[in-house]
């Protein structure tokens, strides 16, 4: 008996969150309760999945709790891993043996196992993901192969009653148990076997208990008793009943739904384990080796920040740092010729050369920059920039991005700041419709081995949890409807949790009014309430991130588990982004934005249509006729200024400049908007609003800063701006300010705020402008926009303003074709086309690689201009067809029936 162990207990068998939609355990909760029973170890072991092991040891460690990685894996039964086919031990008459054969209708069964080393852990990890990617037949499986590679530093035990051996003894098979207790025995060592035994009260444990033991006893393998827990407190079992109806589908009033017999899935104390084991039953040994097998698991993550970054290819003789700097000085070279090489461009780029360098961030510039240059090469258009990378003149000299951050007041430290770890962290936008061929690239590249997309999890927010709750409590849809309404509104994408309704200290609280008044009057809402209470916060399932793409240095099966999508084989990480970021991987995000699709469909319609070769890139940003546009609100169609509201703000501000356009996208967001920011901009800027100061003391000092955008706080460069400007801040250290504020954590925004007003007072600004200044920049943090992103993605903006604007025709046609298959946009923008005076054709086909949309310039401007769009034949050049944009000569579109933009009738 281990020491200190005959008042003590360690669960063994526990399903969390992770367990999703059947472990109800949520960690935080787990690990509350394991401290309120005094225990100080706890494993866990979902279904098949490692999903949680990095979230259960992080939690665990900030719980004073000892945590075990385990898992409750699928087992081949007898078959080789890649073999899919079910199997049947007994004989096979389905009706007489009932439900004592192999699970899951013969292709899997159950086995527990622990890591007891972080070499265990790592083979756990390595077994989880093959089982996914090599032996995946309706739960991804491993067999005795790979149990035998990857065995080291593993404790496991015969399972619950789906295991192998259980299943033998069911079917009478004690011969053929002992054969599989034999081969765990093989595989792990004797001392790394365990004999598990649970008592739910339920006959499939009962029915083989003896002989169980029985085989123990020849075996030599000893007992352990584990608790199937699948919740964590008894009052949650009604709960978890819901959850599995949410599962299953079912209601709880079905008979015949799936249910859990029997009872007690909790954590149950220490006293209430030896109570039945070694009272009951006279077994406190099985009891006592769960505490050994506790204090024999000792497994760490290693966490890091950037770690296993993904490594650059660099020529022989070089270092990525000396690779890097002549990359970038080679590209700033040819971004600034002659004269505009100025001490301002060389001062920011060896700046930026040095943080990079210091941060050992070169590989992941050169990387970036490899995929995004092989893109451009191979006629991938790619964004100007997204988020806040378009601050780095070094990502402007490698062609990550195509936006002068001198030019446009961008801040690097808003990127990567030098005062904190952070990690660098572009955003890249491509072709929607080659997005994939990029990833491809990526992988081929740098490792398949090495290359992964990454889960996410879907929780059960708030307003899903009521309506789950009302389906499975057999509730009309109408109900459900009526109790989320009166729920608080998300505000930026976050509701008020179910428990916090009632309290009165949650500073949302107020707003819970009318729910508190429908739970007071309905005892139906009441019941909902308590059940979705229950439901709220669990895992519904898991999905793949929208673009993030892992990147790693090594293989990444040796870092994290990994598994893949049975639908069409990606493979993806079991952890998600945050998961993955502490262990030190880093995400590349490959975005796909169907507006680069269109502008590269519009060019080639120019070319072809004009003998025109449009450059965008080459544009200067002072076109007359792109402005005109947009001041008279003509914008349908144009990237982010489509809406309705937009355009009147447009109409308003009358944008004659590159500035209004990255001004207004920041401007026409929730928070902006409801200081009344939009309109005051539009107004100052023509001069019928005044430009107030924020406080007379500020005026001087501030213009600098807040010139551009007419006395108004827009940006968040802006905020670190002013820190540096009134307050001495280094950007680092305003950057740190601006994170502050938008975290609200009390102790820090106190630290910050003696910091900033220290330096105000140092350089003679009064008491009362710094509580002005305070009190403006406090809240505005909430909103406060990224001026990178707002210029990179203004950039875009302007391109398709100025294609629409001068290239009308072409551009309309490549906007038709990327909507053809949406009903409700095609019919805005065929509406747009007629009031353009532009002639839409149908879809055609054609035998002869298409040209594109048409303009008889024979006839002069006034005469009509026309868009055919759709789909071509297959006889077509392989660039049209993949982007469905056609169109045919002047001779065959006549022939077509086409719509009148006029008088809206069909004409020959």
């Amino acid at each position: 008996m281990a020491a200190g162990s005959g008042d003590s207990f360690v669960h063994l068998h526990v399903h969390t969150e992770y367990s999703m939609l059947d472990g109800a355990s949520l960690l935080d909760g787990l690990f509350t309760r394991v401290r309120d029973l005094g225990m100080t170890t706890i494993a866990m072991t979902d279904h098949g999945n490692l999903h949680g092991a990095y979230d259960f040891w992080s939690k665990a460690k900030k719980h004073d709790v000892k945590p075990i990685i385990g898992i409750e894996a699928y087992v081949t039964p007898g078959t080789a891993r890649g073999e899919r086919r079910r199997v049947r031990w007994g004989k096979g008459d389905v009706a007489e043996e009932g439900g004592n054969d192999v699970a899951g209708g013969g292709a899997y069964t159950h086995m527990t196992m622990w890591a007891e080393t972080t070499e265990g852990m790592h083979n756990l990890f390595r077994l989880s993901s093959r089982s996914s990617l090599e032996g995946y037949f309706y739960k991804p499986r491993m067999d005795k192969e790979i149990l035998a590679e990857h065995s080291k530093g593993i404790i496991v035990s015969t399972g619950c009653p789906s295991g192998a051996i259980q299943t033998r003894l069911r079917l009478g098979q004690y011969d053929e148990a002992l054969r599989e207790a034999g081969e765990l025995q093989d595989i792990f060592g004797k001392d790394n076997v365990f004999l598990e035994l649970m008592d739910h009260g339920i006959d499939i444990e009962k029915r083989v208990r003896e002989d169980l033991l029985r085989l123990g006893r020849d075996m030599g393998i000893r007992p352990i008793a584990t608790n199937d827990s699948h919740y964590n407190n008894p009052e949650d079992a009604d709960a978890h009943d819901a959850l599995i109806c949410v599962a299953s589908g079912k209601r709880l009033a079905d008979p015949n739904r799936l249910k859990f017999d029997g009872g007690g899935y909790y954590i149950k104390s220490a006293a209430e384990m030896r109570e039945l084991w070694a009272d009951r039953f006279g077994m406190p040994e099985a009891c006592d080796n769960t505490v050994e097998i506790g204090e024999r698991c000792n497994i760490e993550f290693t966490e890091s920040t950037g770690g296993y970054m993904a490594r650059a290819d660099i020529p022989a003789g070089e270092t990525e740092e000396s690779w890097f700097r002549k990359e970038v000085w080679r590209g700033i070279e040819s971004r600034y010729p002659g004269d505009r090489l100025t001490q301002e461009v060389r001062d920011r780029v060896e700046m930026e050369l040095g943080i990079v360098s210091q941060k050992g961030y070169c590989g992941y510039y050169l990387v970036v920059a490899d995929f995004i240059n092989w893109s451009k090469d191979n006629g991938i258009r790619v964004g100007p920039g997204r988020g806040s990378g378009a601050g780095s003149i070094a990502a402007y000299a490698l062609r990550i991005t195509d936006l002068c951050p001198l030019e446009h007041g961008l801040f690097f430290e808003r990127f990567l700041n030098p005062e904190r770890p952070s990690m660098p962290d572009f955003d890249i936008d491509f072709d929607d419709g080659r997005r994939g061929e990029v990833i491809q690239y990526v992988t081929q590249k740098y490792g398949a081995e090495r290359v992964a997309q990454i889960a996410t999890f879907g929780r059960l927010k708030s307003k899903a949890a009521i309506k789950d709750a009302a389906r499975v409590l057999d509730h009309g849809f109408a109900i459900g409807d009526r109790i989320t309404k009166a729920l608080p509104a998300d505000v930026m994408g976050k509701g008020v949790p179910l428990k916090e309704l009632f309290n009165e200290q949650h500073k949302r609280y107020g707003e819970g009014g009318e729910f508190r008044t429908l739970y007071d009057q309905d005892v139906d809402v009441r019941t909902i309430y308590k059940t979705a209470v229950g439901l709220e916060g669990q895992i519904r399932n898991w999905g793949v991130h929208a673009a993030g793409v892992i990147m790693s240095s090594e293989p990444l099966i040796d870092i994290v588990p990994i598994m893949t999508r049975p639908q069409d084989g990606a493979v993806i990480t079991q952890f998600d982004y945050p998961m993955c970021e502490s262990l030190g991987l880093v995400k590349m995000d490959f975005l796909g934005l169907s507006n680069l699709r269109i502008l590269e469909d519009a060019l080639v319609n120019i070319e072809a249509n004009r003998d025109e070769k449009v450059v965008l890139e080459e544009l200067p940003f002072d076109d007359r006729a792109t402005y005109e546009l947009m001041g008279r609100g003509d914008t349908l169609g144009v990237f982010q200024l489509d809406g309705g509201g937009m355009r009147a703000l447009l109409r308003s501000m009358q944008p004659d400049k590159f500035a209004d356009i990255t001004a207004v996208s920041a401007l026409y967001r929730p928070g902006p908007m409801g200081a009344d920011s939009h309109n005051k901009y539009a107004r100052r800027k023509n001069g019928r609003e005044p430009i107030e100061p924020i406080h007379p003391a500020l005026e001087e000092a501030l213009e600098p800063v807040l010139g551009e955008t007419y006395g108004l706080i827009v940006y968040q460069e802006q905020v670190m701006a002013i820190a540096q400007v009134l307050a001495g801040f280094t950007l680092g250290a305003a950057d740190n300010l601006r994170r502050a504020m938008g975290k609200k954590k009390k102790e820090e925004l106190d630290k910050q705020y003696a910091g900033f007003q220290a330096g105000m007072l140092e350089r003679g600004y009064p008491q009362e402008s710094i509580d002005t200044l305070w009190a403006i920049l406090l809240p505005f943090s909430d909103y406060a926009f990224n001026k990178s992103h707002s210029a990179a993605y203004g950039v875009i903006t302007y391109w398709t303003a100025y294609l629409k604007a001068n290239y009308p025709t072409e551009y309309m046609a490549a906007l038709l074709t990327s909507v053809k298959d949406d009903k409700d946009k095609m019919a805005i923008y065929l509406n747009e086309c007629r009031r353009m005076k532009i002639q839409v054709l149908p879809p055609t086909s054609t035998s002869r690689p298409p040209t594109s949309p048409r303009w008889d310039a024979t006839s002069g401007s006034a005469s009509p201009r026309s868009a055919t769009w759709g789909t071509t034949s297959s006889t077509a050049s392989s660039s049209a067809v993949r982007r469905g944009v056609t169109a045919t000569s002047t001779t065959s579109w006549t022939r077509c029936p086409r719509r009148s933009a006029t008088s809206g009738s069909s004409s020959p």
